[in-house]
């Protein structure tokens, strides 16, 4: 695939350890490489609207990559939450969490929201991408095979879309389905060209 001229021009980096993350930049055909500062700050002021977290964290991971790179790089950083009620439902401390917090999301529509930052020495691109995921209404039973078989403590939710729950479980989606995974490509992919 042919690619544009910013992205030639730029090497990029991913600052991300999710695989989903980087299969989903793959898609993209373009050359990347995974850096990763660890012990960044997620931290955020408690007064800030939830719909801003994810662009306020992923804005912060990128100022920590600023001392590292030169004029031909682009840093890509991001931050997925999700929300219901106006609240942040993270990731869960162990497996009794994830299952409260599947109970919370079972049979509700909530969102996704990942904020992206693009970064290079002379300009910063802080957006959003929002996407409303509805569940049906979950057993007991599957939220335990679920927890139990694929312990999914690492994911913001308690859940990953492209799972076993995912497949049994969403019954409307309103957006970007690989937001859901954790990155909204094709926004990305526009944003670049622009950028």
């Amino acid at each position: 695939m042919k690619q544009t001229k910013i992205m030639k021009a730029k090497k990029i980096i991913l600052a991300s350890n999710s695989p989903r993350r980087r299969e989903l930049l793959a898609g993209l055909d373009i050359s990347f490489e995974v850096k990763v500062i660890p012990g960044i700050d997620e931290s955020y002021p408690e007064d800030l609207p939830v719909v801003e977290v994810p662009q306020y964290i992923s804005k912060a991971k990128a100022d920590a990559y600023l001392g590292m790179i030169d004029d031909d790089t682009m840093v890509i950083t991001a931050d997925t939450v999700v929300v219901l009620d106006d609240e942040i439902l993270g990731k869960p401390v162990d497996d009794d969490d994830a299952r409260r917090i599947l109970h919370k999301l079972s049979g509700k529509t909530h969102q996704v929201i990942t904020g992206v930052c693009l970064t290079s020495l002379d300009k910063q691109r802080v957006f959003a991408v929002t996407t409303g995921v509805t569940f049906k209404q979950f057993t007991e039973q599957e939220i335990d095979y679920y927890v139990s078989h694929y312990h999914p403590l690492d994911k913001a939710g308690a859940y990953g879309i492209q799972e076993w729950i995912g497949h049994i479980g969403v019954t409307a989606l309103n957006g970007s389905y690989f937001n859901v995974m954790g990155l909204p490509v094709q926004r990305i992919y526009m944003e670049m060209q622009d950028f």
